[in-house]
């Protein structure tokens, strides 16, 4: 198996380099990989003791967040380089508190995965949640190198499980040192598999999000955008997401402040977003003091407001649910106490099944069912109030993830 993977590897890394001639995005993957290496040896001390933190894009990197900043406390004496496998992740947060280097993570072709390690020459490694690479964990192992999972999450039909899936079951036997993982589920299958070097830590997005309250979400013109009106937060909204918004706000003149946050920022799509609608709506970025009243609809074309955003709703639907893009954090809106409306694509997120259960979240199927759950929560405020402590307790009752990493490597 482990040939195969190889093999195909090799040949993903020749089709990327046909690809990327016509391609914008495959195109900047390979570009953005093109200089690590040389980025590494420029940078990369040998008088330095180094902690190798990777992540794969912007979600990882929040949830491990909380504990990447405890990791930096504890081991004051280390660097640490942050790798990341997206762009998008790479992009919003190459400049960030934690680590010392931030780069892109190499294919994982055995020679790349040689080289990366030998370059940086880590005292430990922590990967963080689904992050799988065989040749990276094979030569960690090889090298002796401590290797942690954290937040790691695990379901029966993983492939790991299957047969044909033994191979690198065993390289992941092998190479981690200890498992965190967020849930039993994934203990249990952990242990019937005969993996008994695991912790069952939580999820330490809670303690994440909790952080948010701490937090300045004071954001320019926001509150004179909303007034005394009603405010409705849309977050990581895709097409599907905001179909619902554009069939309500056209057929219902409720004196709301909408507030909507596409997950892709592209002008193009805003645009087409905007020619749907048939009140007036405005960019964030063209919003001012002048023009801040003259709206009904605030488009957010900037990066990195999300969480603040929530702290102003009352009530917030969270994206990705209506299509198969994979519902986007609900919890970054809970820790705000506010009720919350998702897709209807939700089951593969324990948070959000958990959340329905406490009547904090409504799934809906369709435009009908957003509109009259929308409406029952805007004209009965004490559903509101109910549903957002619903959230908020939820949040409170799941901290400590954080805490039991730390307490495990002291």
């Amino acid at each position: 198996m482990r040939v195969i993977y190889n093999i195909a590897i090799v040949q993903i890394k020749a089709l990327l380099f046909i690809l990327k001639f016509f391609n914008s995005k495959i195109r900047s993957f390979v570009y953005k990989r093109k200089n690590v290496f040389k980025i590494l040896k420029n940078n990369i001390s040998r008088n330095d003791n180094y902690i190798w933190i990777h992540v794969a894009s912007l979600g990882e990197y929040e949830q491990g967040l909380p504990i990447f900043k405890e990791i930096k406390s504890l081991y004051k004496n280390h660097k640490i380089v942050l790798s990341f496998f997206s762009s998008s992740g790479y992009e919003v947060r190459k400049n960030n508190p934690i680590s010392d280097l931030t780069v892109y993570l190499p294919l994982d072709t055995s020679t790349n995965a040689k080289k990366f390690i030998s370059l940086i020459n880590p005292k430990m490694v922590f990967f963080v949640k689904y992050e799988f690479w065989p040749n990276y964990l094979q030569n960690l192992n090889n090298n002796n190198i401590p290797t942690f999972l954290l937040a790691g999450l695990f379901r029966k039909n993983h492939w790991f499980f299957k047969c044909y899936g033994l191979g690198f079951l065993n390289i992941l036997k092998s190479s981690i040192t200890h498992f965190f993982v967020q849930n039993k589920d994934s203990m249990d299958l952990l242990l019937n598999h005969n993996i008994t070097n695991c912790t069952l830590m939580g999820d330490s997005r809670f303690d994440r999000v909790n952080a948010l309250l701490d937090q300045n979400n004071d954001i320019e013109n926001i509150k004179e955008f909303v007034g005394n009106k009603i405010c409705f937060v849309a977050g990581s909204t895709w097409k599907e997401d905001e179909s619902l918004f554009v069939d309500y706000i056209n057929e219902n003149n409720n004196d709301l402040a909408w507030i909507i946050a596409p997950h892709q920022i592209k002008s193009k799509k805003i645009k087409e977003f905007q020619e749907r609608l048939k009140c007036k709506s405005i960019l964030f970025s063209n919003l001012n003091e002048r023009n801040v009243n003259t709206s009904k609809v605030l488009i957010i074309d900037s990066i990195g407001l999300l969480t603040k955003l929530y702290s102003y709703s009352d009530i917030s639907y969270v994206g990705g649910g209506m299509g198969n893009s994979g519902l986007h954090n609900i919890l970054e809106s809970a820790v705000f106490k506010n009720p919350i409306l998702i897709g209807k694509n939700y089951f593969n997120f324990p948070e959000a099944k958990d959340l329905i259960s406490k009547n904090g979240v409504i799934s809906v199927e369709n435009s009908k069912e957003f509109k009259k759950n929308l409406n029952e929560l805007i004209e009965n405020k004490k559903k509101r109030v109910v549903m957002g402590k619903n959230n908020f307790d939820y949040i409170k009752s799941n901290l400590g993830a954080t805490k039991n990493v730390i307490s495990y490597l002291k």
